[in-house]
């Protein structure tokens, strides 16, 4: 900031302001972040888009798991019991590589919030967890750099 020609000092303990992103991330880009650049990364921050679009992507790519296992494993299990078996099995334990990037992106979201990522185990509260983890994902990330990073930019890396 100037002023007539004149840097303004900033004050002790005031965060340098940056506004949030002002663009949205894309549901390709928050993919491709979420598994390919930041897998199993749980520090930094995530904007609210990268947050909302890898979690329609994660919902997706579950459910399509969870019908190739169902419906691979009762149409194999007509022609061998074992074989429907395990093609339901490999394809419900390819659900857990889903796990990983599924928890490192609520952690990321909520170190957006300002919030520890250890916060994450309030969903283990019935009812009172869900809905406090779900305000705390549709809350507005700090507008400026916090104890986890800068501000996210939503820009590819």
């Amino acid at each position: 900031m100037e002023q007539d020609g004149q840097p303004v000092p900033q004050l002790l303990g005031t965060p340098e302001f940056s506004p949030r992103p002002q663009q949205m991330m894309g549901f390709m880009d928050a993919l491709t972040t979420v598994f390919r650049d930041k897998y199993s990364t749980f520090s930094g921050r995530a904007s609210r888009s990268e947050y909302w679009w890898s979690y329609l992507g994660i919902a997706v790519i579950s459910m399509a798991l969870q019908i190739i296992g169902i419906v691979g494993g009762i149409a194999l299990g007509t022609l061998n019991e074992s074989l429907g078996l395990l093609f339901a099995l490999v394809a419900f334990a390819s659900l857990f590589a889903l796990l990983i990037p599924t928890l490192s992106v609520n952690v990321r979201r909520l170190h957006d919030t300002g919030k520890s990522g250890w916060m994450l185990l309030i969903l283990l509260i019935p009812c009172i967890g869900f809905i406090l983890w779900l305000v705390w994902m549709i809350e507005d990330g700090h507008a400026h750099a916090n104890a986890y990073g800068p501000v996210p930019t939503n820009l590819m890396e």
